[in-house]
């Protein structure tokens, strides 16, 4: 029986375990993706805006305020167990969507109850997945799992509404319901190993240091993921506005361009930190994203345009996994799932008030000046926490080697 306050080490990435953990990433994701068109089913009751965005919001919400609370949770009782959990909660609410017959209160409460789910489940298998990668790697096992997220994000929309389109709401509902139980069965085939280093000799000091971390220097630190997905949120959200206003034709591109960057640097540069340092890897990938978000105040070409998609996407692809190892390595190994917990609560926020936030910027001083101030505001961000944030302690081949 494997005990969940003892770590695991294992010597190679590429486990089939490992690989049953992504897919089971993948297919949770892809089934929470399904429901982002959720408003063209709504659209027939003629809902007020006001009650799409209360009923798509308070999934978000929901997750937000979970994971922290489960974060703990997965450190104690391992990401397995509490993957299995929010799947069982999802699967268990999922099929109330096919009562849905209008925009009120129902599907609110089951987004909400979904969002729950999905925040459990969500970082217990992202910290599940790290715990089945060796030591060393946990940066790149990070950044594998989040390219099978952006691979789901980016499917399940489309393949959402083509199901709505041939075969109706009900048919979304059967297809989500499906590939969750396609995850809990690849998440219940999954073998814990032995935990052979006990948490205490690892993360004592560490969780010590932490605690006893200057306030300022810890606001730093959670303020460099709020930051990070504010910016990733003017990317996604003022970009399709921007692209109309200067008339450069159509938006599609930049965001297939912008997702391809992500991918592809995540597969190949997800693991960049674990070799060269996180700080170093978390400052230059910022420093690029900052620059990037200048030089779209500047955009004036088709070809510009899809740079900077590039750009983005390469950038946002790198630091990712390298400020999510980060946050693990300054909290400790035995605090992995709050970690990852934080890291996604902290980074979600950033979203949600980025856009407002921004929103009210570009009405003040227009849309390319505010992607000048988000790109100044994250540089000034970035060489603070750059020059005041702790180094985050031994690396992963440290450990295993002491």
């Amino acid at each position: 029986m494997v005990e969940p306050n003892r770590l695991r080490e294992t010597d190679k990435l590429w486990t089939l375990d490992f690989v049953f953990g992504i897919l089971a990433y993948f297919f949770l994701y892809l089934s929470i993706s399904l429901f982002f068109i959720l408003p063209l089913y709504l659209k027939q009751f003629n809902p007020r805006t006001s009650q799409v965005g209360l009923i798509m919001g308070i999934h978000s919400v929901t997750a937000i305020l979970i994971r922290p609370f489960f974060g703990r949770q997965i450190d104690r009782r391992g990401g397995k167990k509490i993957s299995i959990l929010g799947l069982l909660i999802l699967i268990s609410v999922v099929p109330f969507f096919h009562l849905v017959r209008d925009a009120g209160s129902l599907p609110v409460i089951l987004r909400a109850i979904t969002g729950l789910g999905w925040g459990i489940s969500m970082t217990a298998n992202v910290a599940m997945c790290t715990d089945l990668a060796p030591v060393e790697s946990v940066a790149r096992s990070i950044g594998l799992v989040g390219v099978a997220g952006l691979i789901a994000n980016a499917v399940g929309p489309s393949l959402g509404e083509e199901i709505i389109n041939r075969w109706g709401f009900p048919w979304l509902v059967n297809s989500a319901l499906f590939f969750l139980v396609l995850s809990l069965i690849l998440v219940l085939v999954i073998k814990e190993l032995p935990r052979d280093v006990p948490v205490e000799e690892v993360t004592s000091g560490r969780e010590k240091r932490w605690k006893n971390t200057a306030w300022l220097v810890l606001i730093f630190i959670g303020l460099m993921p709020v930051v990070h997905g504010s910016v990733r949120g003017a990317m996604i959200y003022f970009m399709p506005l921007l692209v109309s206003s200067l008339r450069l034709g159509r938006v599609g591109p930049f965001f297939i361009v912008f997702s391809v960057a992500a991918i592809l640097s995540r597969f190949r540069l997800g693991g960049v930190s674990d070799q060269y340092g996180r700080k170093k890897i978390v400052f230059i990938s910022a420093l690029l994203i900052g620059f990037n978000l200048i030089l779209i105040s500047r955009i004036n070409s088709q070809w510009l345009l899809l740079t900077t998609g590039f750009l983005g996407g390469l950038g946002q692809g790198i630091i990712f996994p390298a400020l999510s190892a980060y946050l693990i390595d300054f909290m400790g190994r035995g605090n992995k799932g709050l970690a990852i917990s934080l890291y996604n609560s902290l980074f979600d926020v950033g979203m949600g008030l980025g856009s407002i936030f921004y929103g009210w910027v570009s009405e003040m001083i227009g849309l390319k000046q505010m992607y000048l101030a988000a790109g100044l505001l994250l540089l000034v961000v970035n060489f603070i926490f750059n020059f005041i944030a702790p180094e985050p302690g031994l690396s992963g081949k440290k450990c295993r080697q002491e």
